[in-house]
């Protein structure tokens, strides 16, 4: 896609005439391109190092050509459908940034219902978790930075993804985390936890879903699987009790449609106090259940 900006001087390139740019005028050029002022904004505060609140204090700021010549760039990729947390290499979950590529899905703010549904469970102090393709990591290592006593695990079929949760695990300095590589729960061997938790592939193939919004750019192993999107939902439940202690939790997030299959399945699989919970937008969004027993 060419690129829009064309500076103070339409004949000439956005950035050939950097010194005449200042951050408004270009955030307006920007908003204009994207429809969105709130990316623009993003796009630029990255590009500088800078904070969206400095941008709303210096708007006069002059941009050089490298900058301004970066920022068009990105505006363009984003112009083009590519996701804005690719762009900038980060997404906030939970408060803290994750790093993130086209290896890992974008962490997403209803993901984080599990987080807080995990952390009112009756826990022991020193419970042992794993999250079941993990991804980012940002379910993971959200869980031990919250609840620094945990033994939290990690597994993930994809190196490529594990080397982003990696990079997270060093960036934010918890390096108890364990990542293993491994389809669901194969590199678990015969460790057993008192919490599972997934965010697993529950996206029909095929499902037209995927062909929209930021998904054509996301891993489609992440996000879809066969039968309906319930292969995967089925797998983890049947392996859980194999791999959650007596008294043990498992949580999945689910799709909107899934609630019923969900909870029905984790029935039918021996779980109790089985119940699907909804986001903040009202949507079914989370399933979990008890193994039955006793220490």
């Amino acid at each position: 896609m060419p690129n829009r900006f064309s500076g103070p001087d339409a004949n000439k390139p956005f950035f050939a005439n950097a010194r005449a740019w200042v951050a408004h005028r270009a955030l307006d050029e920007a908003a204009c391109d994207l429809k969105s002022r709130l990316e623009a904004e993003l796009l630029l505060a990255f590009v500088l190092g800078r904070s969206r609140a400095w941008l709303y204090a210096h708007g006069d700021a002059a941009l050089s050509a490298d900058q301004a010549r970066r920022f068009a760039e990105l505006v363009d990729k984003r112009s083009a459908g590519r996701p804005i947390a690719y762009l900038l290499g980060q997404r906030e979950f939970y408060g803290r940034q994750f790093q993130v590529d086209d290896a890992v899905l974008i962490p997403r703010p209803e993901t984080e219902l599990l987080i807080e549904l995990i952390l009112d469970l009756p826990l022991p102090d020193n419970a042992r978790v794993v999250d079941i393709g993990t991804g980012s990591g940002c379910i993971a290592l959200t869980l031990a930075a919250e609840r620094p006593n945990w033994q939290v695990t990690a597994t993930d079929i994809c190196l490529e993804a594990l080397a982003v949760a990696e990079r997270n695990r060093q960036a934010l300095r918890l390096e108890s985390v364990r990542l293993l590589e491994g389809d669901l729960y194969q590199p678990l061997r015969s460790q057993q936890f008192d919490l599972v938790v997934s965010n697993p592939p529950y996206v029909a193939d095929g499902d037209p879903h995927l062909e929209q919004g930021d998904l054509p750019s996301e891993p489609r192993l992440a996000l879809s699987c066969p039968d309906r999107g319930t292969a995967i939902l089925r797998r983890l439940a049947d392996g859980a009790h194999e791999h959650l202690l007596p008294g043990g939790w498992l949580l999945v997030e689910h799709g909107h449609d899934q609630a019923a299959f969900v909870i029905e399945l984790l029935h039918r699989s021996g779980f109790e106090r089985v119940r699907s919970v909804d986001d903040l937008a009202g949507i079914a969004r989370v399933a979990l259940g008890l193994r039955p027993g006793q220490r």
